[in-house]
């Protein structure tokens, strides 16, 4: 086992190098805090009761150099107000669905002995309608997840052969083609 060593990078000024580098990145740094040593006031839309704000909205920040990541530039609606629209439409027909019985309203221990033990983190549709209500749901992920956590919570508990089983089947293949159509993911 060897290591091939490149005769082209002065090894022995490796730290010398670095300490340039350092330096070089410090004046840019501070280069780039001269530019942008505007103040700018603060964000009073929360006063009005708004909880989430696009990043690109904020005063000043493109100046700071700031770019959407890839994840930024994704489906996701920016608008809040259109994804709030957007969930509670899907998750209306979701409701709706004749599918949709078995996880409508949080399991009753008495119905379910055993299911606080077997289902560490519970969720159901009534329990969702109240997070939407109370505009819980910042990204189409939190939403999906919460969702996807009732069809696999229902399957889970009861046996394949079940009739919450085979619903909790159905409504899932309800669901993907519903945020399909609704373009929240590829198709």
């Amino acid at each position: 086992m060897g290591c091939e060593l490149n005769p082209q990078i002065p090894y022995t000024e490796f730290s010398v190098i670095i300490k340039k580098q350092k330096e070089i990145i410090k004046k840019l740094i501070a280069r780039k805090q001269a530019q942008i040593r505007k103040v700018y006031p603060g964000l009073s839309c929360f006063k009005a009761g708004v909880r989430q704000i696009p990043i690109e909205s904020i005063p000043g920040i493109r100046e700071t150099g700031w770019k959407p990541s890839g994840k930024e530039k994704s489906k996701e609606p920016r608008d809040p107000e259109q994804l709030y629209s957007t969930l509670k439409t899907i998750l209306q027909q979701v409701m709706s669905h004749q599918s949709s019985w078995p996880i409508m309203e949080p399991v009753k221990r008495t119905e379910a002995p055993g299911y606080y033990e077997v289902i560490r983190f519970p969720m159901d549709l009534k329990t969702m309608s109240e997070r939407l209500r109370n505009r819980y749901y910042v990204s189409k992920k939190l939403f999906m997840a919460d969702l996807q956590r009732e069809f696999t919570n229902c399957k889970e508990y009861k046996p394949p052969e079940s009739e919450y089983f085979k619903c909790a089947s159905i409504l899932e293949k309800f669901f993907f083609s519903k945020i399909k159509e609704a373009r929240l993911i590829d198709k």
